[in-house]
């Protein structure tokens, strides 16, 4: 029998890992837009270290490996902004990177107030924005990121979560 993913908070010692698996997961990305500088890509170790340190993260495991994650952080508005979500290319399509939203989620409404939820994906990334879709957001806008890459701003009201797998 397998083992089960299982869904948990990021620690420190998660940082090296979740660096590696968000440079192997936005590799598909770039290729998508011509572009390897998207932040994914450049962001080095220390800054995923503060990220963990200081936002919600959440980590996808099977065994002691991370296989996903996600990041949230509270916004001035009341709303939370969820990014680098991110599941190992041989485990998409299972249902983790729903998962993975729904931890950051509670996680974001319950401990830091969220009143609503916003993410961004890149125009073509059709695969990441029908996800989106399934679990509620709704597109409400267009923005540029920093990289140049054309990018659709979805949200969605706290409380309506993600379904799970």
């Amino acid at each position: 029998m397998g083992m089960s993913v299982t869904i948990s908070a990021a620690t420190e010692q998660d940082a090296e890992q979740i660096f590696r698996l968000q440079y192997l997961c936005f590799q598909s990305e770039a290729a998508l837009y011509g572009n390897y500088r998207i932040d994914p890509l450049v962001q080095t170790l220390d800054s995923v270290r503060a990220e963990v340190a200081a936002d919600c993260v959440f980590v996808a495991r099977l065994g002691e490996e991370v296989v996903g994650s996600v990041r949230g952080s509270s916004t001035e508005d009341g709303s939370a902004a969820i990014g680098k979500l991110c599941v190992h290319p041989r485990l998409q399509g299972h249902g983790i990177g729903a998962r993975l939203l729904r931890a950051a989620e509670a996680a974001l409404t319950e401990q830091r107030g969220a009143k609503r939820f916003r993410l961004e994906a890149g125009r073509r990334s059709e695969g990441n924005l029908r996800l989106y879709r399934k679990v509620g957001y709704e597109a409400v806008g267009t923005a540029e990121g920093a990289d140049g890459v054309p990018m659709i701003v979805l949200e969605k009201p706290a409380g309506a979560y993600a379904a799970t797998a």
